[in-house]
């Protein structure tokens, strides 16, 4: 029995070295973003919304203009979670989530009396906006405690988000099934919030950090193959949910909807023996053996110094915003940031690319349809692009950090590449020229959106350093809305609209007809994708020139002072 004791009084600090390295706060970040991904259900959901409570087609467009609304104002979290320590965000997102879907799913359910669409708006708005402290406090986090991967830390957790859709879709079938009322409401509330609160303590910046692993990036390469695992199981699942066997009994139906979510839940669970083995080698090589020694070595702080560049530092906001900038690289103030010409290449390059990539994500099913696809096809093409846009966020953060690593080239010049993909991708939506071209170009435009997330925000933190990380993550979100009015409302709506006018009669166009209009052929989206395809090569030409302009930085050690 002592001797059980004993070695549970060993055990001990080595699980509580466990429970603070920074390992466990990646791997815990990981898990933040797995439940964050309630963003990418909205199309399921407001199905239950609209149907349920009744509302129109006017109130459902406010509805979804208030979730982009609540996502596009994450500039604002940034700025509270510079104030803020890491787990007071994560506890703020967890209110946030839980305040705005909680009521929503009490409305759906009949618990409460009919919201009215301002109060349904606001309850959306409320509970998007929440994303935006939990996955600014995990990407920003990571990117301090692993400052020379970057781009691998940012391409597997946003890769980590994208999946998360999927996650959750899964979670509610193996749970309440197809048709349970409101379930995913409910997923959506308590899965998010109850992450976030289980790892409100483990998601921050390891004050007291040991330095790089010469092994960092193999560790890193083994997260990417366990999510790579989890990606593949989660594709193949949603493709057999597709085109399962009709025939299969509601006992069955239920043992493998069990089986699913736990299969799922194992897969979640297996990085962290990766967690264990790398923090065991830290506490044996580092924590045990070399710490007296380091302990001797350690630097002496200047206070005097750290005084003074703390006194720079709480200067003016408006001082040097034209003259005497930082060197990219270093630390820049907000408005030094917002104003620079860097930044309004990055804004340039989020135009060309998210402008048309969301389009084509609001229009995915009205193309399948006009293009005359089963409507079973485009139900399963829908959630497929989530692990599409899955690949390309992680593998543009993995190839561009070994293009920067080995050869110096820029992430713009991976940006161009993918900007030159989009373009074909959406030349096939305008001018398809086989049955599976449907299918080909979500392919394409969901991985090259989902690389672009990943390489615009490394750019970001690379330029302007990572002392406002959490505000200049936001910033481009700020003209999504605009991006969306411009290219899918007043741009290929209203030519879907001119198209579809064709087919009708002069004598019968009146008001609830021009309501109603459908288009179906292979013209109905012609005129707007090859637009839409013309701005992303004239993007790709932008990103090649903003590789030109910062290649003499990408050409030095950008991670110099990392060292």
């Amino acid at each position: 029995m002592g001797g059980i004791l004993m070695g549970l009084i060993e055990c001990f600090p080595f699980l509580a070295h466990v429970a603070r390295g920074k390992w466990m706060a990646f791997y815990a970040a990981m898990m933040v973003m797995v439940g964050a991904g309630t963003i990418y259900v909205y199309p399921s959901y407001s199905q239950q919304i609209k149907h349920t409570l009744r509302y129109d087609e006017a109130g459902m467009s406010k509805i979804s203009y208030s979730r982009l609304l609540g996502q596009c104002l994450g500039v604002f979290n940034g700025i509270i979670v510079e104030l803020i320590p890491a787990w007071l965000g994560l506890f703020l997102g967890a209110v946030m989530n839980l305040g705005g879907y909680f009521p929503t799913w009490l409305a759906v359910t009949g618990q409460i009396p009919r919201p009215k669409v301002w109060q349904m708006c606001f309850y959306i708005a409320v509970a998007t906006n929440s994303v935006n402290f939990t996955q600014t406090i995990a990407i920003v986090s990571s990117v301090n405690n692993f400052p020379m991967n970057r781009g691998v830390v940012v391409g597997l957790l946003k890769g980590a988000l994208g999946l998360s859709g999927a996650i959750i879709t899964q979670f509610c079938y193996g749970i309440y099934g197809h048709d349970a009322k409101g379930g995913l409401l409910l997923i959506c509330a308590l899965l998010p919030a109850s992450v976030s609160l289980l790892f409100m303590f483990t998601v921050r910046n390891i004050v007291k950090n040991i330095g790089r692993q010469p092994n960092e990036l193999r560790v890193f390469l083994s997260f990417f193959y366990f999510t790579i695992l989890l990606a593949l199981f989660l594709m193949v699942t949603m493709l057999l949910e597709e085109f399962k066997i009709d025939h299969q009994t509601q006992a069955a139906a239920a043992h493998t909807k069990t089986a699913i979510v736990m299969v799922v839940i194992t897969l979640l669970f297996l990085p962290f023996i990766l967690v264990i083995k790398e923090e065991a080698t830290i506490w044996k090589q580092v924590i045990v053996e070399k710490l007296p020694q380091a302990l001797l070595k350690m630097p002496v702080v200047d206070s005097s110094s750290t005084t003074q560049h703390n006194n720079r530092s709480i200067s003016s906001c408006f001082a040097n915003i034209f003259k005497n900038k930082p060197e990219r690289g270093e630390d820049h103030t907000i408005l030094q940031a917002i104003l620079s010409a860097d930044m309004f290449y990055i804004i340039m390059l989020s135009l060309c690319g998210y402008g048309s990539a969301i389009t084509f994500n609001e229009q995915l099913r009205p193309i399948g349809l006009a293009l005359q696809y089963h409507k079973r096809l485009i139900e399963s093409v829908i959630p497929l692009m989530s692990i599409w846009n899955y690949y390309g966020r992680v593998y543009s953060g993995f190839v561009s950090e070994l293009l920067l690593t080995k050869w110096k080239l820029s992430r713009s010049i991976m940006m161009s590449a993918l900007l030159l993909m989009q373009c074909f991708g959406l030349l096939l939506i305008a001018f398809p020229i086989s049955p599976n071209t449907y299918y080909v170009a979500s392919v394409i435009l969901g991985f090259t959106y989902g690389g672009q997330i990943t390489l615009i925000l490394c750019m970001t933190l690379e330029l302007f350093g990572t002392k406002h990380t959490a505000t200049l993550f936001n910033i481009s979100k700020l003209v999504h809305p605009l991006w969306k009015y411009l290219f899918n409302t007043k741009l290929t709506q209203f030519l879907y609209a001119r198209e579809a006018a064709k087919n009708v009669p002069h004598g019968r166009m009146d008001a609830s007809t021009l309501k109603d209009l459908t288009c179906t052929g292979t013209h109905c989206f012609r005129g707007s994708f090859s637009i839409l395809a013309a701005i992303a090569f004239i993007g790709a030409l932008v990103s090649l020139r903003f590789a030109r302009r910062t290649r003499e930085f990408y050409q030095g050690d950008i991670y110099k002072r990392f060292r």
